[in-house]
């Protein structure tokens, strides 16, 4: 039996339910997805689509919210193995996937020997296959039509798709992490967040006045309004947390580890355990800290 409503992707990253979840949206001839995630999970992807009675090559087009492994991995592994895919990214992301050399650096900095066990292979996608965007676009592909938004703040090269036919925003990491009602968690690594841009994003997002958000960690959101507003709340919180640690004379060290264990103990307030792992393996609090303390080192350097 072939699904022929949107559906949700549990990539079961690590083993663990509920980190990563990619949007699949039928469409004539096949499906589209967003953010298929990383080569890592690419099992995962193939029996999820079996499950709703696709296969891999059913697959029309990727839609990448940005260029993280963790939603972008697989895409040249993809590109390559569908000759013709196309592979919708902001510009500023495309120059990286096509050359990626210094994305590779960057996340390796951050992840060391762990990034094959994490993301698994990451090959440039072919040039051919890029479609770059800037946003404002309006995409048809294979029936479905989907406006495009660039929606920055917590990337450079982050961008929204917003479905025609049912108002859902497909928003990746732009509206945050959250399991379920009641607590949204900032999603904040390095190297570019920046708040006032991030509130503006917020801001365009109200705008479009979608019916649901689909957020990459994890799944629909079904009061996009209620959502985005406790997520200007929490990006506020979290943000002065990290901020008034810093303006303590300590060793970083010191600060990051209390910072840490704050937002640990916090997020087991209102979640479970499994729900509370599942939230730090899709953004690892230590990464989340450096993100933040960066974005108040260079705004007091402006300053």
């Amino acid at each position: 039996m072939v699904t022929t409503t949107p559906f949700t992707i549990d990539l079961q990253f690590l083993g663990r339910p509920r980190v990563i979840a990619t949007a699949a949206i039928p469409c004539a001839g096949g499906v589209v997805l967003v953010d298929p995630g990383p080569t890592s999970c690419r099992k995962s992807l193939e029996q999820g689509l079996a499950r709703h009675g696709y296969a891999l090559v059913d697959v029309r087009a990727l839609l990448l919210t940005h260029i993280h492994l963790d939603h972008a991995g697989a895409a040249g592994t993809l590109a390559r193995a569908l000759p013709g895919l196309p592979v919708y990214v902001h510009e500023i992301g495309a120059k990286h996937l096509a050359s990626p050399e210094k994305l590779i650096a960057s996340a390796t900095r951050l992840y060391g020997a762990d990034m094959d066990r994490l993301w698994g292979e990451f090959l440039a996608v072919p040039g051919d296959a890029l479609q770059a965007l800037r946003g404002g676009e309006t995409l048809d592909i294979a029936g479905r039509r989907f406006d495009v938004r660039y929606t920055p703040g917590h990337a450079v090269h982050h961008v929204s798709y917003r479905d025609h036919a049912d108002a859902v925003a497909y928003v990746g990491d732009a509206a945050g992490i959250a399991l379920r009602p009641g607590y949204v968690l900032p999603a904040t690594p390095p190297p570019d967040i920046d708040l006032e841009r991030w509130a503006i994003t917020l801001d365009d997002l109200e705008a479009w006045q979608p019916a649901r958000l689909f957020l990459t960690h994890y799944g629909e959101v079904a009061d996009p309004a209620a959502h985005l507003q406790a997520y200007r709340v929490a990006l506020t919180r979290v943000g002065d947390r990290v901020r008034q640690a810093l303006a303590v004379e300590a060793d970083e060290a010191v600060q990051r580890a209390a910072w840490v264990r704050w937002l640990r103990a916090d997020v087991r307030g209102v979640l479970t355990e499994d729900e509370a792992l599942a939230v730090e393996t899709a953004a690892p609090f230590e990464q989340l800290w450096q993100g933040l303390a960066r974005y108040w080192r260079k705004r007091a350097e402006r300053a």
